[in-house]
């Protein structure tokens, strides 16, 4: 997995282009061929026709609206390197939104404006776990131009977004795609008690075309909302400088997320999670399930371990406690089906419902399935370690 900003160097770009050739097909109408019955099949039903000048009116007229308001984020590092990401402006009051991983390391941070104004940027709250963070910069307000957040549970598998950033230091560059996926989980940059990582979660895929620095800008819809900040790239290739290069699998922090994060981050400088203290594994095969010895329609969240003395295991839900002819795969634990009544089918459901619907200090009823047996357990949502 590769997050995405990058050091200030010349990158080269090759095209290669590929020629397609058609080769006509022969009329049969004439030929022995027919002596043999042929079936009739139904025409083809015409693809609908786009119409250009309608679809680039739409693309330039949102890249005008949306640009002025994503900024060009340049970090001198602790180790005097130069790196470089993306953000956008949240509010009129001067906060700039980006990936934490962008600034982890400045020992100063500066904020470039698509009109040519450089300010100073502040950081004033992280978030690890989404890795998510707010600069402040101190600029009039007529330079502020905020983007308006969306809803990222209404976006479906399908529909086209943009990007706009700046990929390889290629300030205001905005790509085009469709959301891949929804649901991702990847690791976030915040270590957990057992000398882990937690979890983030709901992300969403793209194959918009992200590239290092685009890190910190938005994911937007095509009417112009932000529906998730553009965080990784999941790529095994690199160009000549052994920086990694896009393969079409990206990821963005969900805008929902971001919309509950972000007001902390700005008033205190954090945000608390609420912390639920089990580990799971997804994609579970039928093999899997057998070695588990539950039935192969079993849909949840199969609890691996409970951290010792958290919320689940006051609350007494059990974990992993016999071995089985999968050594990295236990027996025994229970399974989450369901919070508050609300059905759950992996592990990345159960995260994003925790952080966009409950806080820390919450009481929920779980259902769960223990021994083929349907059991409530309440549980009352601790904060996440720091």
């Amino acid at each position: 997995m590769q997050r995405y900003k990058t050091s200030s160097v010349v990158v080269f770009l090759f095209l290669l282009v590929l020629i397609c050739a058609c080769v006509p097909i022969p009329n049969l109408q004439n030929t022995t061929a027919n002596l043999f019955s042929v079936p009739v099949t139904q025409p083809p039903i015409p693809m609908p026709t786009l119409d250009q000048a309608t679809n680039e009116e739409l693309f330039t007229s949102l890249y005008e609206r949306i640009n002025p308001g994503v900024v060009d984020v340049r970090v001198q590092t602790t180790d005097q390197e130069n790196e470089q990401g993306s953000g956008f402006v949240y509010d009129q009051k001067g906060n700039i939104v980006t990936n934490y991983h962008v600034i982890e390391n400045a020992q100063s941070i500066e904020v470039d404006f698509a009109d040519g104004l450089r300010a100073e940027g502040k950081l004033i709250g992280k978030d690890l776990d989404s890795d998510i963070a707010v600069i402040h910069v101190d600029v009039p307000s007529e330079v502020l131009k905020p983007l308006h957040l969306g809803n990222s549970n209404a976006v479906k598998v399908g529909q086209a977004v943009v990007a706009i950033g700046n990929p390889f230091g290629l300030s205001g560059t905005m790509t085009m795609g469709i959301v891949s996926a929804r649901g991702r989980v990847l690791e976030s940059l915040h270590q957990s008690p057992d000398g882990g990582y937690f979890s983030s979660a709901d992300l969403i895929q793209t194959d918009a075309a992200i590239n290092p620095g685009n890190s910190g800008g938005p994911l937007l819809n095509l009417h112009g909302e932000v529906i998730g900040i553009n965080r990784a790239i999941r790529t095994t290739a690199t160009n000549q400088l052994g920086t990694p290069i896009n393969s079409g699998i990206g990821f963005a922090i969900p805008v929902d997320i971001v919309k509950k994060v972000i007001p902390a981050l700005i008033e205190k400088g954090y945000f608390d999670y609420p912390y639920l203290g089990i580990s799971s594994r997804d994609n579970l095969f039928i093999q899997d399930l057998k070695v588990l010895e539950v039935p192969a329609n079993t849909v949840g969240v199969y609890v691996l371990e409970v951290t010792s003395g958290g919320p689940a295991d006051k609350a007494g839900l059990k974990g992993a406690n016999r071995r089985t002819t999968n050594q990295s795969l236990p027996a025994g634990g229970d399974w989450i089906i369901a919070i508050n009544g609300q059905r759950l089918n992996t592990y990345s459901n159960l995260l994003s419902s925790l952080v966009i619907q409950y806080n820390a200090g919450d009481t929920i009823t779980l259902t769960i399935l223990r021994n083929g047996q349907e059991m409530q357990l309440p549980l009352t949502l601790g904060k996440r370690p720091s």
